[in-house]
């Protein structure tokens, strides 16, 4: 190899190992740009990047945790969808009693008396209405889910079945008026029987019982459930 080839290569070696690195250059250039704007202002520009990026990660951190523990939360609570859908339920029937009433009445004439005796017939539906539940119906006791429902209840007032009403006999003339009171006897009588201490507490225990198995196939294992009775919380 000749001194001028030697020389040569010399000459790429010293060029190659003058190249500046990456980093090199990006310190060369923050120091430009220090000298054109001031050592200040660059410090200025420094502490506002580094707490804005303090603060993003402060945040990001903070809704990690609060999406944590809102999935918590949900394991051992219950949705507000999900009370929604219970109250929307309406009016949820847990008894029937089936009854029918013989009516009669007498009016006195001047040589004979009239008298009509009709039969009635009616279907009694004790239940409750969600649209009752009181403002803290359901709540959450650390890992129990309780629920008060409201008072078992009629819910249908018009329960006899006026197709299904017939004269068992009828004498002499009588008017609408004489057939509505007749109507209306026969639905407090139904009513006296139907609403016993015994039906109620039937339906009470169909109540609890069905909504208790309501809740554990939304997937809660703890549920007490309970019925409201007036006058009570």
């Amino acid at each position: 190899m000749t001194k001028k080839q030697k020389t040569k290569q010399v000459g790429k070696r010293r060029g190659q190992a003058q190249q500046p690195s990456g980093i090199e250059v990006i310190v060369d250039g923050l120091l430009r740009l220090v000298g054109k704007m001031g050592k200040g202002l660059f410090f200025t520009l420094l502490v506002v990047t580094v707490l804005v990026v303090g603060a993003g990660y402060y945040l990001l951190n903070r809704a990690t945790d609060m999406s944590a523990s809102v999935d918590v939360d949900q394991r051992i609570g219950i949705t507000p969808t999900q009370i929604t859908a219970m109250k929307q339920i309406g009016e949820w029937e847990f008894l029937s009693v089936a009854d029918e009433e013989l009516i009669d009445t007498l009016r006195a004439g001047f040589f004979t008396d009239d008298e009509l005796i009709r039969i009635y017939y009616g279907t009694l539906r004790l239940g409750i209405d969600m649209r009752d539940v009181g403002e803290d119906w359901i709540q959450r006791d650390k890992d129990t889910i309780v629920v008060v429902l409201p008072p078992v209840k009629l819910l249908d007032e018009h329960f006899i079945d006026e197709a299904r009403t017939q004269s068992f006999f009828e004498s002499g003339k009588w008017t609408d008026s004489d057939r509505q009171a007749m109507y209306e006897r026969a639905r407090q009588r139904m009513k006296a029987r139907a609403l016993n201490s015994s039906n109620m507490k039937s339906a009470e225990e169909n109540a609890t019982r069905q909504f208790y198995q309501m809740l554990r196939s939304m997937g809660f294992d703890n549920v007490r459930v309970r019925v409201r009775h007036d006058g009570n919380s």
